[in-house]
């Protein structure tokens, strides 16, 4: 059995389980996607399946995507991810992937691309404590010290800015699977992912969960 799927948040809702509990749920739309290709040991050192989501006009591609989809003999997709599989001979080129592969109670680890905040300061970017804000002082909302004068003589890497925040990498991990609709490809998981509604998610079994 294939490990992930490519998805898209639908956005927030609510469940009800038998005992009357609301559980906050996350909907997500689950492909199909489709295996555009077949990663094995004698090829590639390793097996994987290489599966596309979402249909995408080809002149949207470069050649060396829309040649690898001509191979496949499948449209072209606009997303491409590698996952780990079980049994590589259960899968075919072309074959559907759908959320079926999930089950109720099963844990998964959710990646996708955090909001965008736009430009924040250090308060808001990093958690930084403001300045004094008596009379005289001349520091508020300030970065800080940028550290020594003449040696180094620079301001380290990694030193927390002003900057943008957010639209970031983020995972979520160990979600719990509360719904899985196999007919219409639609996920619920327990609480938030990252991303605004609409953003593509990576759904993927549990790591620390399996």
């Amino acid at each position: 059995m294939i490990n992930g799927i490519l998805g898209k948040k639908v956005g927030m809702t609510q469940v009800f389980k038998a005992d009357g509990t609301v559980v906050p749920v996350s909907v997500i739309a689950c492909g199909p996607c489709v295996v555009v290709q077949k990663k094995t040991k004698e090829t590639d050192g390793y097996e994987a399946l290489k599966v596309g989501y979402e249909d995408v006009r080809e002149s949207l591609k470069n050649k060396p995507d829309q040649g690898q989809f001509k191979k496949a003999g499948i449209p072209v997709k606009r997303h491409l991810k590698e996952f780990k599989v079980d049994d590589i001979s259960a899968y075919e080129v072309g074959q559907e992937v759908k959320a079926d592969i999930f089950e109720v109670g099963q844990y998964v680890d959710v990646t996708g691309t955090s909001k965008g905040k736009g430009f924040q300061g250090v308060i808001a970017r990093h958690g930084q404590h403001r300045g004094p804000m008596s009379h005289g002082s001349h520091y508020h909302r300030s970065p800080g010290s940028m550290g020594a004068c003449a040696d180094p003589s620079r301001v380290f890497k990694s030193k927390n800015l002003p900057g943008h925040g957010g639209m970031l990498t983020s995972t979520v991990q160990n979600i719990e699977v509360v719904k899985v609709d196999a007919e219409n490809n639609i996920l619920l998981v327990k609480g938030a992912v990252p991303g605004a509604s609409g953003g593509y998610l990576t759904i993927q079994k549990s790591v620390k969960k399996s």
